[in-house]
């Protein structure tokens, strides 16, 4: 059974940092690709960052906004994906779930939400100006 079990989040003034964990489960082989989707009240899911598991220090970042503030990285011993964010501004206030999935016809990962299979719970984000 895969399970993606996500904590960290919670609350942070404008310009604070949080971190985000995902301790993944039952993921079989070829299940390369993990990220980050977020959330906002009112608004369609995004894609934050997503990384392949099989090429060492690979990411993707999907959006201009993050870089150089958002940080995605793994630890492959312990099977947890990390999310750190800095310079958090109220519009990064989200939901944030952890993703994973195959990799697409090309041998790369998705970057949209529906491609990924599996879903964590998700961890809320609230950052007050």
């Amino acid at each position: 059974q895969t399970e993606l079990r996500t904590s960290g989040g919670g609350s942070v003034q404008a310009g604070g940092s949080l971190s985000l964990s995902c301790e993944a489960s039952g993921l079989s082989a070829n299940e390369n690709c993990m990220g980050w989707f977020r959330q906002a009240a009112g608004k369609e899911r995004e894609a934050v960052a997503i990384i392949d598991k099989a090429i060492k220090n690979s990411a993707t970042r999907i959006a201009d906004s993050f870089k150089g503030r958002f940080t995605i990285s793994r630890d492959s011993v312990k099977n947890t994906l990390y999310l750190h964010m800095e310079d958090l501004n109220p519009e990064d206030t989200a939901m944030y779930y952890c993703v994973a999935g195959k990799k697409m016809y090309g041998d790369v990962c998705p970057t949209r939400a529906s491609a990924f299979a599996f879903w964590g719970q998700g961890t809320q984000v609230t950052v007050s100006s």
